[in-house]
């Protein structure tokens, strides 16, 4: 498939998704959208009535009777919901579990060879801490941005909203701040596990140890990087074919978040989502800017090359589904290839740009909803405990609420407010996905500068 084409079908493909998911919310599953709203609505204010009773009152108990039958029916029409849109799932589901079938294979092939082309331990760390300069500089810039436009436009100062009850819950599981947990999910127990679970940060860990020790052994090893070359080179072959599946796939995916949240959504939350896009646009430039101060005027020719990349990001709303695309391209753009095998990696854990400007963005939005003062000094806590927090979690679900979750507790900040945000983040994941491969792609393309690997 031709690129041009490939752009141009996945364009038809989000216009055409708004068009079918306007129609099924309106003619198919609006009915059933009422009524999940409208047991939502009650269970909000039966939970209200629950925290100003005391346990002694007699209608605690009828109030929490009606709370149960109006979740479960809740549950139902949800059921029967999802039932109603399984086949537009089914197209988004089959490519990314396509995706996430080509990946692991993809990430320990490529990075193996380019590990054990680098020769030794010295060149190694040398890269690895040049990546590593790039990829904490870029996080820092972004959670700051973050923090500062949030401040500037004040997105939630005028909600007004009243304190939860703090036995509210949203849904959203926390992460909890632990070292300890932090290690072990870089160091794989089992390379077959990380494999199995698409760990990518623990795949990468392994696959450094392979390819230094397939370096050491000299000779033999050529054997070895010519098979994991030529299983490399059959892996990309075989993401050409899965790309075919990408236009289907946004379908199916847009389809389902309009079918649910309706375009409604988009009135109602307008101005936070404008504000964050306009965020997300000046990240774009200080990325771009950053990258020419090193490649020059190629930076936009890179920008050019990916943008299939990142419409298939915001289409899927999900920037592993571009991985083996991105790895493709920044090769053709002329990048090393044990660079970007080293590389890009390295940034689907810790460089996560879109991500991390959206962490303080939303962390703070709650904050003013609920009325509550942030002085500077908590605002620059949170942000270096969201730069802790954030890494290694590119894998989980939801990963950014993950986040967030797991940090506005230790400002007292209502974990129900979540809640506000849960209803959008479809539609703002987009916009992080797609920053998330330029600020990877940028990356990458810097690094093989600095090392002398960029092809003219």
């Amino acid at each position: 498939m031709q690129k041009s084409k490939l752009t141009l079908y996945i364009f038809i493909a989000l216009i055409l998704g708004v068009a079918t998911g306007y129609i099924y919310n309106i003619h198919v599953i609006g009915g059933l959208n009422k009524q999940i709203s409208t047991a939502d609505a009650t269970i909000k204010n039966i939970n209200i009535q629950l925290a100003t009773l005391k346990d002694t009152a007699g209608n605690v108990k009828v109030l929490n009777a009606q709370k149960t039958i109006l979740v479960n029916i809740r549950a139902a029409d949800d059921a029967t919901r999802d039932n109603k849109l399984e086949g537009f799932s089914i197209l988004r589901d089959i490519f990314l579990r396509l995706i996430k079938m080509i990946i692991g294979p993809l990430v320990f092939t490529t990075l193996v060879v380019g590990v054990a082309k680098a020769g030794d331990i010295k060149a190694i760390g040398r890269i690895g801490g040049k990546t590593m300069l790039w990829f904490f500089s870029a996080t820092i810039v972004s959670l700051f941005l973050g923090m500062v436009l949030v401040n500037f436009f004040k997105p939630g100062v005028t909600m007004h909203l009243p304190l939860p009850d703090s036995h509210l819950n949203t849904g959203v599981a926390q992460s909890a701040l632990s070292l300890s947990g932090f290690i072990s999910h870089i160091f794989p127990n089992s390379f077959f596990d990380a494999m199995a679970r698409n760990e990518v940060l623990q795949i990468v860990v392994f696959s450094v140890f392979f390819g230094v020790g397939t370096a050491a052994i000299g000779q033999k090893g050529e054997i070895v990087i010519k098979a994991m070359d030529a299983f490399a080179q059959v892996i990309l072959k075989v993401t050409g074919y899965v790309m075919w599946m990408a236009p289907p796939a946004v379908f199916g995916a847009i389809t389902i978040v309009v079918a649910k949240q309706g375009l409604g959504i988009l009135s109602t939350y307008a101005v936070f989502m404008g504000e964050f896009y306009f965020s997300m646009l000046i990240l774009w430039l200080i990325i771009i800017f950053a990258g020419f101060f090193v490649l020059r005027g190629r930076v936009f020719t890179l920008v050019n090359r990916i943008k299939d990349t990142m419409l298939l990001a915001f289409g899927t709303s999900t920037s592993e589904a571009a991985y083996p695309n991105l790895l493709l391209e920044l090769e053709q753009f002329g990048c090393g290839d044990k660079i970007v095998s080293f590389v890009l990696p390295l940034g689907y854990s810790f460089n996560l740009d879109g991500s991390m400007i959206y962490m303080t963005f939303a962390s703070i939005f709650l904050a003013q909803a609920y009325g509550i003062h942030l002085t500077l000094a908590h605002e620059i806590t949170m942000l270096l405990i969201l730069m802790l927090t954030s890494k290694g979690v590119a894998g989980v679900p939801r990963a950014s609420l993950v986040v967030i979750a797991a940090t506005i507790g230790m400002f007292n900040i209502p974990e129900a407010g979540l809640a506000l945000l849960i209803g959008i983040d479809p539609l703002l994941d987009m916009g992080r996905s797609a920053t998330n491969v330029l600020g990877n792609a940028v990356a990458t393309a810097v690094v093989s500068k600095w090392e002398g690997e960029l092809a003219n």
